[in-house]
Order: structure tokens, then sequence, then C-alpha cells
């Protein structure tokens, strides 16, 4: 069983372990927040092309996340399983974001299929990109207290460049664009990409694995599987992921529709997202609240602040208020940076829990990560879209009355019953099992 011992990194590879996912939220947040509507308002696909396309990539998604992570587990490397990830996927990731932007004139069919290969393409390399960062967590340390403050610091960066995503994206295909939002789009994600390829090969040179035991690190598949069945805690978290990016995909893509359609003005978009900074608040709370408290209970705790603020927002809507509704974005984002902060942490804990059975699966045990952000925001996406389609939206023009609707019952309704979904689920987490074995 594996003992507490001490601190290990040092703040150059803490700082550039977090800017991983600085790099891959510089591209993901663009299109999580705003590729829905760039196909729709932009590239002129239909909202129900855009669902099929969402089902077809989160399916294909599933399958990759597993493939990714049995690749880690199967990786032999002077650089170790999850490292070399960085480095051999960070470009074909950043030229694939750019491709994905990219408006040629085809045909409507042609459009379609360009689409399907740019977005597909798209998903399985941020995988590659993305997945590493939780799996490596477990081998740079194996003291607690560290993997919490590794784990603060990744999400610290990759909340912070969310925040500058979604604030700073629009104002920026208004400059790159000049009134031609699909020039704009585009010199954006050159923008994002070029920095993105950046800091990944950054975090390469950096980072180091120091923990692994050969001979429980390249476990057969069917052993692994076995291990899973009967990690309970891997199976509730991995559950919690997957509703929270459910949610945030479905918050996320109707905030513009929201501001443009309802309340008339999409220009309030950057500012409304900029109070999503208190995620960061969020955040940096985790290492003082589990100084005291269970991650369990932290966590239950941030997602209890979630909905408070969702509560908010939805009185915020319904009052016509806007400070209401932003005040409620403002409690909301507190929440969620709690809740996003902790999840690196906890699949960090299942993986070693998982290596007191005697198993070393942590590419297998993280894809659950990235698959759950994959299926919540394919899951998320086809909600939206199937909805809008289903109520007769039309991209730039009034909208009638059901498709007002939908739109409210989007953005309100549906996370606060997601919300309150994760809080009872995060209860059945058996945190005092992890720490009998880990700590034994």
């Amino acid at each position: 069983m594996a003992k507490e011992t001490g601190w290990v990194t040092r703040w150059p590879e803490r700082i550039s372990y977090g800017l991983s996912d600085a790099a891959d939220n510089l591209v993901f947040q663009m299109m999580t927040t705003y590729l829905l509507f760039f196909y729709t308002d932009v590239y002129g696909l239909s909202a129900s092309a855009v669902a099929i396309l969402f089902v077809v990539a989160r399916v294909a998604d599933v399958a990759e996340s597993f493939i990714i992570g049995v690749m880690i587990d199967h990786t032999h490397s002077k650089f170790g399983k999850s490292r070399p990830f960085f480095l051999w996927y960070a470009f074909p990731y950043v030229v694939f974001a750019v491709l994905t932007f990219i408006t040629p004139n085809f045909s409507y069919s042609g459009k379609v299929a360009w689409a399907y290969f740019t977005y597909l393409g798209l998903g399985f390399l941020y995988t590659a990109v993305n997945l590493p960062i939780t799996s490596i967590l477990p081998t740079l340390s194996q003291n607690s207290r560290e993997l919490t403050l590794l784990g603060v610091i990744r999400q610290f960066f990759g909340s912070s460049v969310q925040i500058i995503v979604a604030v700073f994206t629009l104002p920026l295909v208004a400059l790159f664009g000049k009134g031609n939002q699909q020039t704009g789009f585009l010199g954006t994600i050159i923008l994002f990409g070029v920095i993105s390829l950046i800091l990944i090969l950054n975090t390469f040179i950096h980072v180091r694995e120091r923990y692994a035991n050969p001979t429980i690190a390249h476990q057969p598949l069917k052993t692994v599987l076995a291990m899973i069945r009967h990690n309970q805690p891997w199976i509730v978290i991995s559950v919690s992921i997957f509703m929270y990016w459910l949610v945030t995909s479905i918050k996320n893509q109707t905030t513009i529709y929201y501001f443009k359609y309802v309340i008339g003005n999409e220009n309030l978009v950057p500012l409304a997202n900029s109070f999503t900074f208190t995620s960061l608040i969020g955040v940096l709370l985790i290492m003082r609240i589990t100084e005291t408290q269970s991650k369990k209970r932290t966590m239950m705790s941030g997602i209890l602040t979630a909905f408070i603020g969702q509560a908010v927002i939805a009185a915020g809507v319904y009052l016509d208020n806007i400070p209401t509704l932003f005040g409620g974005i403002f409690i909301n984002s507190i929440g969620n940076g709690i809740i996003i902060g902790l999840v690196s942490i906890m699949i960090a804990d299942t993986i070693r829990y998982g290596v007191s059975m005697g198993v070393q699966a942590e590419g297998i045990l993280a894809s659950t990560d990235d698959f759950g952000v994959n299926f919540g925001l394919g899951i998320g996406g086809l909600i939206t879209a199937g909805l809008f389609h289903v109520s007769g939206y039309v991209a730039n023009h009034n909208q009638n009355a059901a498709t007002i609707t939908m739109i409210d019952v989007n953005y309100v309704w549906i996370p606060l019953v997601i919300y309150a979904g994760m809080y009872f689920v995060m209860r059945l987490y058996d945190e005092q099992r992890i720490l009998d074995e880990i700590k034994g």
C-alpha cells in the first residue's frame, strides 16, 4: 500500500503542469462555448445537422477516451507513459483546431462533410493531449496535499483561460474580422492555437513521471476491467464528471442565444462571462477547505453553491433583472470552481486506490475525465441543438415564442435539475475506502 511521502515537485514544474490545462482550454473553451453558434450563425449549418454531428462526435469520443487510455497504459518510453503524448500530439491538435474554424466555400453537403472531418479529428486529438494531464498527476508525487496543490494549480490556470476565452473571444472576432465573423473566428483560433502549442510543449519539457511500479504498470486489459468493477469511488466520480460537463455544455452553449434573442443584446455576453472569474475563488478555496473537510464534503459544498447560484440566475431571468442574473453567475461560478478543481484530484485518488488493488492503470482510469467531458458536451450539445430544432429556431431572425421558452428552459431549469442530481450522486462516494487503503 502506498505511503505518504514528502513534497517532490518544485514551482517551475508545478506551473508547467498547470499551464497544460490552460493550453488545452484555449481551444476547448472556444469549442464548447461558441462552436454551436459558429456552425449555425456563421458557417450556415442547420441546428438539426449540428445536433446529429454532435451525437456522432460524442459516440466517437466515448471510444477515443478509452483507446487513448489504453494507449497510455501500454506506452513504453524513456519519457514515461503519459508525458510523450504532449510531444506527439500537440502540433496535430492545433492544426485541427484551426481547420475546424475554416469556412470553405463548399456546397451545403460539402460544408457538412468538412465539419465532420475537422470536428471529429479535433475531438480525438483533444483527448490525446488532455487525458495525459489527469493520468500523469498521481505519478508526480505520493503526497496527498501536494497532489491537491497540483490539481488546484492546474484548474486555476485552466479556469483563468476559460474566463479569458469567454470574455475576449467575441471582441477578438470583431477585431480580426472587422465585420466578417468568418475571418474573425479564424484569426482568433489561430492566435489561441499558437499559444496552446507553446504551452503544451512547455509541459512536456518540464514535468517528470516519478512514481510507477513496473510490475503492475502494464496489466492486461482484462485485469484492469476487473479492478474497475470494484473501484466504487471511480464509478461515482465518473458519473459526477459527466453530469458536470452536461450542465456546463447546456449553459455555455445557450448563453449567447439567451442574450442575442431573449435580451436582444449579444454584446452583453462578454460582460456576463466576465463574472465567471469567481470560479478562480472556488478553485483557490479548495486548499483551505480541504484542510478541515474531506474532499467529498468539499465537492458537495461546491455543488450546493452552484445550485444556489443557478437559482439566483433563474430569479434574474424571470424578474428580467440583469444585475440579479449577473449575481447568480457570480455565485454559480464559485461552486463550479470547487467542483472542477477537485475532479482531477479525486480521480488521482481513485488511481492510487487501484494501485492498492495491484493495478496501476492511470491511463484507463483517467480516461473517465475526458469521457465525461466529451460525453457530457455531446449530450448537452444534442439537447440544445435538438430542442432548438424542435421549437423552430431560425438563425439570425426573431425567434418564435416556443424557441424563447426553450432557451429559458436550457439556460435555467435543466441546469437546476442536473445540479440537484449531482449532489445526490456524490453522496454515494466512498472516500473512506480510499483513505483506508492509500494510507494503510
